[in-house]
């Protein structure tokens, strides 16, 4: 080594030292930082996921925090009304100063607003909600109730539309609500159209409708309204809107919201002769076979045709299917056709005509069908003062080894002319 090169390495070994304390300084002073970052960081996050359960400790963590400043105002206005307005108030605008789109705050300035009788100003406020976020519920609400106290029904439906999407505890809270509203025609027309275009929470609520509407004559319009503009009824909903109308005798409006339904035309015959309709949920005024028990009865169909097969052990009987009617009073004739119904004499199955208070018209027996081709026929007459009936299949008890199996093929009751 060269003495030019040793006295070149002495240098650099002193700026080194020179250097050092500097470097480990500044290196000191940036895990400083580092460390109240990753502080403030963790007390944010933390913060912030105690922002719905303990929102005071949440803002006491972070309280530059728009989000957690703005529902610390809406709580505080919620649970101490009028009186902590002023404070609300002050939190809410600080709220809006660290974070403009704070929707919480923006309501809770409506709210106060509302409350010192400056609706304008409140509805400024409102709007301005809806604008930064269609989720916040109290928004939506307080805008229904704007329209609805300036006759607007329009504008009211849009932000139940707005509110049933996008919350989830909407339903509980604004169903009971419409059911009532669909009274009025114009409430009733705009209904119609939203639920046509089906939004997601249609078919809940027409359901909730079928079961639950006090105007069953305004339900049955709505139901009619909606299909009519291509929007789909459930099927469940169709059925309940039907039991609850004739249940309610309503017959008219029953028997017409039924024929527009399934396409029938005449009340005074029973309908689907040969058991092809294929119903998830049938109504009263279509064929319901017997469920549970011992006897087993299935409507089995095929192309064009269909069959009802039943089968149960011995000594057992009851009804096995049945359809509900609306007959004017007058004669009748029942005709049908069986298939592999072979029991001893005695135990034939039967077709009988109950009126609602309990009364029987008549039976008419499904003999063996060995006999008349499996053909059978007979007559009922329905008396005044009878306007609903049950048309109903009944089994007589077997007392044989095998019990009781058949089909039925067809089977129609009509006018006697």
């Amino acid at each position: 080594m060269t003495r030019s090169d040793s006295v070149s390495i002495r240098v650099r070994h002193e700026k080194a030292v020179r250097r050092a304390p500097v470097e480990w300084g500044v290196r000191a002073l940036l895990a400083v930082v580092a460390a109240c970052l990753a502080y403030v960081s963790v007390g944010h996050t933390f913060a912030y996921s105690l922002r719905r359960t303990a929102v005071e400790r949440a803002h006491g963590l972070a309280g530059s925090d728009g989000r957690i400043t703005a529902l610390l105002s809406q709580k505080m206005l919620a649970e101490q009304g009028v009186a902590a307005g002023p404070e609300a108030a002050i939190l809410a605008r600080t709220a809006l100063r660290s974070d403009a789109t704070a929707v919480a705050a923006v309501s809770t300035l409506g709210l106060d607003a509302q409350a010192h009788g400056r609706t304008q100003e409140a509805r400024k406020w409102f709007t301005y909600a809806s604008a930064l976020s269609r989720r916040d519920f109290q928004t939506q609400l307080w805008l229904i109730e704007d329209a609805v106290s300036r006759g607007d029904v329009g504008g009211a439906l849009h932000h139940y539309d707005v509110a049933l999407r996008t919350s989830a505890s909407a339903p509980d809270i604004l169903y009971p609500v419409l059911i009532s509203a669909i009274e009025n025609l114009d409430v009733r027309k705009g209904m119609a159209r939203i639920l046509a275009a089906r939004p997601v929470w249609a078919s809940s609520f027409l359901l909730y409708t079928s079961g639950n509407a006090p105007d069953l004559r305004a339900m049955a319009d709505l139901f009619h309204d909606v299909s009519r503009r291509g929007g789909a009824i459930p099927s469940e909903a169709q059925a309940y809107a039907v039991d609850r109308l004739v249940k309610q005798r309503d017959l008219e409006m029953a028997w017409h919201y039924y024929a527009g339904l399934r396409g029938v035309k005449d009340r005074n015959r029973s309908r689907d002769q040969h058991f092809t309709a294929d119903l998830p949920f049938p109504s009263t005024m279509d064929w319901n076979p017997a469920s549970g028990g011992e006897i087993v009865v299935s409507l089995q169909r095929g192309d064009g045709h269909g069959v009802v097969d039943f089968s149960g052990p011995p000594n057992i009987g009851g009804v096995l299917l049945r359809q509900t009617q609306l007959l004017a009073p007058g004669s009748y004739v029942l005709e049908g056709h069986s298939a592999n119904v072979d029991l001893p004499e005695g135990a034939a199955p039967y077709w009988t005509l109950i009126c609602d208070n309990g009364r029987e018209l008549g039976r008419v027996a499904v003999p063996n069908s060995g006999q008349n081709h499996g053909n059978f026929v007979g007559r009922f007459t329905v008396p005044a003062g009878c306007p609903v009936q049950s048309l109903a299949l009944a089994a007589t008890p077997v007392n044989n080894q095998t019990g009781l199996s058949g089909q039925i093929y067809a089977v129609a009751l009509r006018p006697l002319s």
